[in-house]
């Protein structure tokens, strides 16, 4: 309706000298106004920023790829992608790095749950148990031997160790599966949170 108003002002050559229809005119080309503008300085903006439609699948990735370490870089609590790619599954101080990633990436809930007299121990014990990790307690544990959350080291860095970035991932689910077994869930209970 506004650019139509705008168009009649134009052939016209002025405003209408009826006092209604003139108001009316008069917004439809204010509105067309800070339209044009905001538009130009959308264009302008773009521009600037260097950005320009993706013309390919490959140039998609790449946008996707920079917004995601400009935002990696903003943020000062994760490591980099540099940081992490110098780790070595296979050197324990760096797996007891990503054990420790993990529980601080826990969110809140769970990080409070850890305070709870439960410890986080890392095992090569976990052939024998044909497991990825192990909880010991009962979750509500008020004495001096604390619940202990186990993390197999072994069995861990045997099947995902062909793959930092996959370790990693199976490191955090581990740690919060025996997590949710140290709060109170079964096994069903922990598969249902897709743990």
């Amino acid at each position: 309706m506004s650019l139509g108003l705008t168009i009649i002002v134009v052939l016209q050559g002025g405003f209408s000298t009826i006092g209604t229809l003139r108001l009316l005119e008069m917004a439809g080309v204010l509105v067309m106004a800070g339209a044009a503008m905001l538009g130009a300085m959308a264009i302008v903006g773009v521009r600037m920023a260097g950005w320009k439609e993706p013309e390919s699948e490959a140039d998609f990735e790449r946008v996707v790829l920079r917004a995601e370490r400009l935002a990696r870089e903003g943020t000062a609590a994760e490591p980099s992608e540099d940081e992490f790619m110098d780790l070595d599954p296979y050197d324990d101080g760096d797996f007891e790095e990503l054990v420790r990633d993990a529980m601080d990436d826990l969110p809140d809930l769970l990080r409070t749950a850890l305070d709870r007299n439960v410890a986080v121990v890392i095992s090569d014990g976990g052939r024998r148990h044909g497991a990825y990790g192990l909880y010991n307690g009962d979750g509500a544990s008020r004495d001096d031997y604390p619940d202990k959350i186990i993390i197999f080291r072994d069995t861990l860095r045997r099947d995902f160790g062909h793959d930092a970035d996959v370790l990693r991932h199976q490191v955090m689910i581990t740690v919060r599966h025996e997590l949710a077994h140290h709060i109170g869930f079964d096994e069903l209970g922990v598969r249902d949170l897709g743990l």
